[in-house]
């Protein structure tokens, strides 16, 4: 099978596509034929091994080389084969599922408990939008930020693949919803439901004022403190991310939020989906969520599996509306 393999850290350029060994279910696993993946700064943080203290911390990417060699965590297919214990699913059965590594292939094996039905209504690649970035919208709404009906929520970073789903799962749960962006993006993220839209060029959304019961920080664009001011007494912040940097950056954001909680009247959480356990069952919530149609995955461009280099190029731009797709 073709897959792209990580040859090193560094830009674009140091993914291989290569003739690599099709993998063999285990007893509990899942082969399935890939039919799309998508692309997210996870990838390219991945691909590059930044920020550089990442390296040093217990989980990371690899000191000197990369650990992960096929990236891909988001995986929409078909199922090729099953393992021996495997009961749920059979060959021909159309899945989706959030992988630690893998979805820059033509073919995975996924453990059976890890593997959900892709969502009827939806395409391959519209499915292949969904895992990593949804689960981590609704990570951080419903576990992390305990999202209660009528609440005000303020999502930063609404135009991008979590604040896209970040937005309508908001809207979802009962929420009054204000989504902050930039200009480009006011209508879309209007379209999807926000009740109010920041266009960030314009308003500095933690000096308008207005109190928030929760906080949703994707973008990271504003110090810590000054999210607090935007944020009721007794509000959540619940940071998701931060700008990019070679050396510490978001992680710097991420500590300096985690450092002042113990301190303030406020609570402030991390989402880390990547650590969360339950990603079958947050699956199977989204899809419930899509098949009644209050989420919608927001696209902006699909490539070809052939152009993964290309489209993590126009991610690390940053400009991306909703998520990047491949198709195979």
């Amino acid at each position: 099978m073709k897959a792209f393999v990580l040859r090193s850290y560094g830009p674009p350029d140091v993914l291989d596509l290569r003739d690599v060994g099709k993998p063999v279910p285990g007893d509990d696993e899942v082969l399935v034929r890939v039919r799309a993946t998508s692309v997210q700064p996870y990838d390219w943080h991945l691909m590059r091994g930044e920020p550089y203290v990442a390296r040093l911390m217990a989980g990371g990417p690899g000191l000197r080389r990369p650990d992960i060699r096929v990236l891909g965590a988001d995986m929409a297919g078909q199922v090729e084969a099953v393992g021996r214990d495997v009961t749920e699913f059979s060959p021909g059965d159309e899945v989706f599922a959030m992988l630690r590594q893998g979805g820059f292939a033509e073919y995975v094996c996924v453990r059976e408990a890890e593997l959900a039905p892709k969502p009827g209504n939806l395409s391959f690649e519209q499915a292949a939008a969904v895992p990593l970035a949804a689960c981590t919208a609704l990570l951080g709404l419903r576990d992390e930020g305990r999202i209660q009906q009528g609440q005000r929520v303020l999502v930063n970073g609404a135009s991008g693949g979590v604040g896209t789903f970040a937005v309508q799962i908001a809207k979802a749960f009962g929420a009054e919803v204000t989504g902050v962006c930039g200009p480009r993006n006011v209508d879309l993220v209007r379209s999807i439901g926000a009740d109010e839209v920041v266009d960030y060029a314009k308003e500095d959304f933690t000096r308008k004022g207005r109190r928030y019961d929760l906080l949703l920080d994707i973008a990271g664009s504003r110090p810590v403190s000054a999210c607090r001011r935007a944020l009721t007494r007794e509000g959540t912040y619940v940071v998701v991310g931060g700008p990019g940097g070679r050396w510490l950056q978001p992680v710097g954001h991420v500590f300096s939020a985690l450092a002042v909680a113990p301190f303030v009247s406020q609570r402030i959480r991390l989402a880390n989906v990547v650590r969360c356990k339950r990603t079958k069952p947050n699956l199977l919530t989204l899809t419930e969520l899509i098949e009644d149609g209050k989420v919608v995955p927001v696209i902006d461009r699909c490539y070809p599996f052939e152009e993964i280099p290309a489209a993590i190029g126009y991610v690390e731009e940053g400009h991306a509306a909703g998520k990047v797709v491949i198709a195979l």
